[in-house]
């Protein structure tokens, strides 16, 4: 399977998707995973320009294309909240996910990536950051703060959860008829769902379905690096779930960084990946044509891809 380049790269440069597409084809992906930040379009001129340039939709990142009335820059993957308890928002977090997997569906792409809400507490996941980036992290003021996180969230995270899971229910029968599956990703902000645990609640309420685990190095990694959870630990509890991989690179908890300008051990994942995992590099501007063309050949040749 070819090693596919996310569109969240240069996605913000371009407001024509066959001229976007025409600049990763350059930097020799013969693959790219469709971002969330992609209006309608664009989207239509990737799907059209994919097909001349012989390049492959590996995946899309929901919601692609973004919901109507939005601007691109306002259409995050979480502008509806899968989790909502408010029922409308709800709705439209489903149905725009519904259009995400028709779309997959066009663009021969087999997994639609998920984020499934957020706990609608206070998140201070920036401010246990900052202070981490303080060298504070033995410090009171870090461990009070990181306690009070947990302790927030679990009081909150039932209801909204459940919700998630509702949404997930729905969404499972509808990529099944579709021939699409899910990937339920690793979390950077520590009020999204799921956290570790919560990837188990929900792998375990869907067996045998369409709805598979997404793992993301970066958001593991500041996971790990903030005490809230191992990055290992991801892998050890749902390897064999793994349907797909975002790959970048961090420092301190600057993630989304071109693999091979940060500090991650991208041999940490070997064990876990198999020829048919789909891998993403999902590096964020400012990363250049240059880091992301070496890492392509780093991690085609450290995970034997093409």
């Amino acid at each position: 399977m070819s090693l596919a380049l996310s569109t969240s790269w240069n996605t913000y440069r371009f407001n024509s998707g066959s001229k976007l597409l025409f600049e990763i084809k350059k930097l020799g992906f013969r693959a790219v995973e469709l971002s969330f930040n992609l209006d309608q379009r664009m989207v239509e001129e990737i799907l059209e320009q994919a097909r001349k340039l012989e390049i492959a939709i590996t995946s899309l990142h929901n919601y692609c294309p973004i919901p109507e009335n939005l601007r691109r820059q306002e259409a995050l993957p979480d502008c509806y909240s899968l989790a909502a308890v408010n029922e409308e928002e709800r709705s439209k977090a489903v149905k725009y996910t519904k259009l995400t997997i028709d779309t997959a569906q066009r663009a021969e792409a087999s997994v639609v990536v998920l984020h499934c809400g957020r706990v609608e507490i206070p998140d201070f996941t920036r401010q246990l950051i900052n202070l981490y980036n303080q060298g504070l992290k033995e410090d009171a003021s870090f461990l009070l703060l990181r306690a009070k996180m947990v302790q927030d969230r679990i009081t909150r995270a039932a209801d909204f959860l459940a919700q998630a899971i509702n949404s997930l229910d729905e969404l499972n029968a509808y990529a099944k008829d579709k021939g699409i599956l899910l990937g339920i990703e690793t979390r950077f902000y520590h009020n999204e769902i799921p956290n570790i645990s919560e990837i188990g609640i929900i792998l375990n309420k869907f067996p045998d379905s369409q709805i598979f685990y997404w793992h993301d190095t970066g958001h593991a990694q500041v996971t790990e690096n903030l005490g809230l959870a191992k990055h290992k630990a991801y892998l050890d509890f749902y390897g064999k779930s793994l349907i797909g991989v975002h790959l970048h690179d961090i420092l301190g908890c600057q993630d989304h960084r071109a693999p091979l300008t940060g500090n991650l051990d991208f041999n940490l994942l070997q064990p876990y990946l198999k020829a048919e995992t789909i891998k993403v590099i999902e590096a964020h501007y400012p990363a250049t044509s240059a880091a992301l063309v070496k890492s392509r050949n780093f991690i085609a040749k450290l995970y034997n891809e093409k």
